[in-house]
């Protein structure tokens, strides 16, 4: 599937049909390049759901939890880590196995440990500054 958003004005529109087509999938794992809008699109898509936080990149924190409707978001970014010995002394799998859902940015660093049914999310940017998010 393919959404595009068009501008930072519709992101919470494009949220919003990635959230009616996520089905019953929990783990989303967020690809594409620095300054592609991985971090603004999860935001949204939190905000979507419910979260009253303030929603902040977990650069630092590896991983920051919201709540939404009762229920725990968590969203990581594995940007800095150096080894998988970090992510194995974080506890990570209490996260991804939770039923809770995990939005992870810099996946690719981590392949590895992500559950099968990980869901491949790709945000990639177009010549006209629009991007496209392909799962």
């Amino acid at each position: 599937m393919e959404i595009k958003i068009k501008s930072i004005d519709t992101i919470r529109e494009s949220a919003r049909e990635f959230i009616e087509n996520i089905g019953e999938s929990k783990v989303f794992a967020f690809y594409g390049k620095m300054g592609a809008g991985k971090t603004t699109f999860v935001k949204a898509i939190c905000e979507e759901l419910g979260v009253e936080d303030v929603i902040t990149s977990p650069t630092f924190a590896i991983v920051n939890e919201y709540e939404a409707k009762g229920q725990p978001i968590f969203h990581f970014d594995f940007y800095r880590i150096k080894k998988l010995d970090e992510v194995y002394d974080m506890g990570y799998e209490d996260y991804f196995y939770s039923g809770a859902l995990c939005f992870i940015e810099w996946p690719e660093l981590i392949e590895e440990l992500l559950p099968e049914d990980a869901v491949k999310v790709t945000i990639g940017v177009n010549d006209n500054d629009e991007r496209t998010v392909s799962f």
